[in-house]
């Protein structure tokens, strides 16, 4: 029994779940209503026979114990093992991690924190911070939000926070690591300066960078910290940290550009704002709030709406597991039809009245913001109205234009039903026969599960969903038997796959169908069913290995991130000046025995910490 195995056979799913919901008894199994969506009616089922659950509802998904924690927490595949293994008593596999790579990192943290501050302190305290104050006030923002988000100002001067912050102890390559410095001809100085500051923190609530608006007619009018250890801009959402029990509670969040936006509606009572970074949503932002969010809403101005501002980037979208190259992937209007189309998240379009953003509306029309979004339609209709109003329907070469603009995003749409729904809606507007457009999108390369009279997925798995990838190799070429039988189980994030890996290492006969529940049955059928390259015996072998190593690195990624909470839980309980304490203390004959004593003390629990889990053994392939 590996270590999955033993967690879910010692925890009872139900009383887990019953930490987080109120269950009812109803026969062999119980029922709720469902935590990640809005309902009356229950339809959460928790079956204590097969130590699943799964929601009959809006959601219409399910899993395990694991799966259930990684969802309604939010976190990856080994923090939520972490937690059920220490609820479990299970002691996981060790992955000692160099403390003093974590040090580092932990000091850019606090190198980050110190700088919130003192940006802060500036704004209230220093004569300099006028008109940055003067701003903030214009635009509504009271203290006690200015000091929740941290909002401060940067002097003009090109040194002054690098010589605070050197009055901290921390060092020019610390503060360049962090992205508060830039290196210069005369050296390193400041990276923001004269602007209005934001502090950046990540989900869980840690300073990462700054964003700064000049106050002046400097260009650019807005920077971000540059990309570091600790910040990355295609994969954080401004506001997220505080927003996240408002986006639970509201079953959705809402997607703007601006700092003060988020800030403005955080004031007035509107918590699961959140801002992405710059101009553009990327993929991994859509795949943050889908963490905790089925409905996500983008409120967009006008301008943006048309010309695709927020949402620009790649014809297709990439759903990045493997993000190690450095490449942010960039979500068009194609790719968040695709979203809302092949996964349970339900992406909206609210649009703002002309010439008003969010921060405006908010402030001075509440119920008008509340009305907007309520009224936020799908990413499909919205794009399909868009473009009727855009062109002259009564004219044939603009309505031969639009049909043009709207099959690429209708070619996304992997689901049959939908697409005819759509096929339709465009066949009345244009006056296109129906069998005339099915023809049309056929000959650009539509799905072949979507058309017509094909009731199989057969589409090719991509290179970036090694998961489903891995089984589909599996499943294909069983001379990889022997290869599948090192692959841990806790590699594999998704309760599905992970039971079909599960069965197929136990089943020498590699018949699944016996031994699988029918609610998997149909998944097993899509993976037997994904269409594969002509690959022969060596080349699969090279796929696996290939999708297998982009899942570790996916592993190391997130144990990583492990790492870092486990160290913010730890200054936290110990007190900040303990773990400066334990970094940088360069004179131990200075400390009293009881300091050396706490400082012992902390060593040992961080050492103990930084034990991540869930990696196991590496497949010999």
């Amino acid at each position: 029994m590996n270590e999955v195995e033993e967690i879910k056979a010692r925890l009872d799913i139900v009383e887990v779940i019953s930490g987080y919901v109120q269950l009812q008894k109803a026969g062999r199994t119980f029922k709720a209503p469902c935590p990640f969506h809005n309902e009356r009616t229950p339809s959460f089922i928790v079956s204590p026979d097969r130590q699943s659950w799964h929601c009959f509802g809006a959601c219409g998904t399910g899993g395990d114990v694991i799966t259930f924690i990684m969802k309604r927490e939010g976190i990856e595949f080994p923090e939520a093992l972490r937690i059920l293994a220490d609820r479990a008593g299970v002691k996981l596999p060790e992955r000692h991690v160099s403390q003093e790579r974590d040090r580092a990192q932990e000091r850019l943290f606090s190198a980050n924190e110190a700088a919130a501050r003192y940006y802060r302190d500036l704004l209230i305290d220093n004569p300099a911070g006028t008109a940055a104050l003067n701003y903030i006030e214009k635009r509504g923002l009271d203290n006690d939000t200015g000091e929740a988000f941290m909002v401060g100002y940067s002097l003009p001067a090109w040194e002054g926070l690098r010589e605070h912050l050197k009055t901290h102890d921390f060092t020019d390559k610390e503060l360049l690591a962090a992205g508060l410095l830039i290196e210069g001809e005369r050296g390193p100085h400041d990276r923001f300066r004269n602007r209005l500051m934001f502090a950046i923190r990540d989900a869980k609530g840690r300073a990462i960078g700054f964003g700064g608006r000049a106050l002046d007619d400097s260009m650019p009018k807005y920077i971000n910290t540059s990309q570091t250890a600790l910040f990355d801009k295609g994969g954080t959402l401004y506001g997220l940290d505080r927003a996240q029990p408002g986006i639970r509670r509201e079953g959705y969040a809402v997607v703007v550009e601006g700092y003060m936006d988020v800030i403005a509606a955080h004031q007035n009572g509107f918590d699961n704002v959140v801002a992405q970074m710059g101009t553009a949503l990327t993929e991994r932002q859509v795949r943050l709030l889908k963490r905790s969010a089925e409905r996500i809403v983008l409120a967009l101005d006008a301008d943006a709406a048309g010309s695709e501002a927020m949402v620009r980037g790649h014809d297709v979208i990439r759903e990045a597991l493997d993000e190690s190259d450095g490449a942010v992937p960039v979500v068009n209007w194609r790719g968040l039809i695709s979203y809302q189309n092949s996964t349970s998240v339900d992406l909206r379009v609210a649009v703002l009245p002309d010439g008003r953003d969010p921060d405006d509306v908010i402030r001075s029309d509440p119920e008008l913001w509340r009305q907007l979004i309520a009224e936020a339609r799908p990413v499909l209709d919205f794009r399909l109205e868009a473009n009727t109003r855009a062109h002259d329907m009564d004219d044939a070469r603009e309505r031969s234009q639009f049909v043009q603009e709207f099959l690429p995003l209708l070619s996304a749409v992997s689901d049959p039903v939908v697409r005819a729904h759509y096929l339709q809606r465009l066949s009345r507007v244009s006056m296109v026969a129906e069998e005339e457009l099915s023809a049309m999108l056929r000959s650009r390369g539509a799905p072949a599960a979507a058309r017509p009279g094909l009731a199989t997925d057969t589409r090719t798995p991509r290179r970036d969903q090694p998961e489903e990838y891995i089984m589909a190799l599996l499943l294909r070429y069983p001379e990889l038997r022997n290869d599948a039988l090192e692959i841990p189980e806790s590699l594999l994030w998704e309760s599905e796959n992970r039971q079909v890996l599960a069965a197929y290492q136990r089943n020498e006969e590699n018949d699944l169908a016996i031994g699988l529940p029918p609610e998997l049955q149909e998944h097993l059928k899509r993976l037997t069913s994904r269409k594969l390259p002509p690959f022969d015996l060596r080349q699969a072998r090279e796929a696996l290995l290939d999708a297998v190593e982009k899942l570790q690195r996916r592993q190391i990624t997130a144990e990583k991130r492990a790492t870092s909470a486990l160290l913010a839980e730890r200054e936290e309980q110990l007190g900040s000046s303990m773990v400066t304490q334990v970094v940088t203390a360069s004179d131990p004959e200075s400390e009293t025995e009881a300091s050396r004593d706490l400082v012992d003390l902390q060593l040992r629990d961080m050492e103990t910490g930084l034990r991540l889990h869930g990696k196991g053994k590496s497949p010999a392939i």
